[in-house]
């Protein structure tokens, strides 16, 4: 496991706009995103085989860091804009996430619990399903599924809600988002549309953008007009 917050941020972007991964760590796919994001996938040699980071950046920077294992579980995430960093609780989770059981019947239910720096307890239960449908997208052949997630925290309270419609790659063993509602405890609601337009391999143009290219100038009049930013963090 990579250690510390600071240790995990990519380093500055050079003159030509590049993402940089940590020391140790080797970029393996760019993807730009609609709704003015780009996502870089990066793997690191002192992590356990199978494991991946994802690097989300918007057209203000990058704001948030993903791990996640061979079975897509989220082993830890590091929201840059807060400093909250979230453990997956291996011990406390009653069900978790299996890429291989989504793949072999269709469906996967999960029930896990994540511990963050700030001494909170978020529990996830939810499920991913497979919907048959095929798409092809920039030339990466992809298959749609549909979720649906609650947050809860430690005393079992409602904290929010996702649900919506994903990507996955059988290859890749990883999701993408597409779209998705959003609502909490509050009453608060939000929708977003963030699937990916373009991927960018070792050797294309593209591969270790740093800013994304797709919806910024619409993302950036919203801002303006005072709307408030949604990002699908996974």
């Amino acid at each position: 496991m990579l250690a510390g917050f600071g240790a995990l941020s990519a380093l500055p972007a050079h003159a030509d706009d590049l993402f940089v991964p940590p020391p140790g760590c080797a970029l393996t796919m760019t993807v730009q995103l609609r709704e003015c994001q780009v996502a870089n996938h990066f793997q690191c040699a002192s992590d356990p085989g199978g494991e991946r980071w994802i690097s989300y950046a918007d057209g203000q920077g990058e704001y948030f860091l993903s791990r996640i294992d061979h079975q897509t579980r989220w082993v830890e995430s590091i929201s840059l804009e807060t400093g909250e960093i979230d453990y997956l609780d291996v011990q406390a989770s009653a069900d978790h996430a299996s890429f291989d059981t989504l793949l072999d019947a269709g469906r996967d239910d999960y029930d896990f619990v994540t511990l963050n720096n700030f001494g909170e307890t978020r529990r996830y239960v939810g499920h991913d399903q497979l919907t048959g449908q095929t798409v092809t997208i920039d030339g990466v052949p992809l298959e749609r599924s549909e979720f649906s997630v609650k947050t809860l925290d430690g005393a079992g309270n409602f904290i929010s809600s996702r649900s919506g419609l994903q990507f996955i790659s059988r290859k890749m063993r990883v999701f993408f988002g597409d779209s998705e509602d959003y609502k909490n405890a509050f009453g608060d609601e939000a929708s977003s549309a963030s699937p990916p337009a373009s991927f960018a391999f070792p050797g294309d143009a593209g591969f270790g953008a740093s800013t994304p290219v797709f919806d910024c100038d619409m993302m950036m009049t919203q801002l303006d007009m005072g709307q408030t930013r949604w990002k699908a963090e996974q």
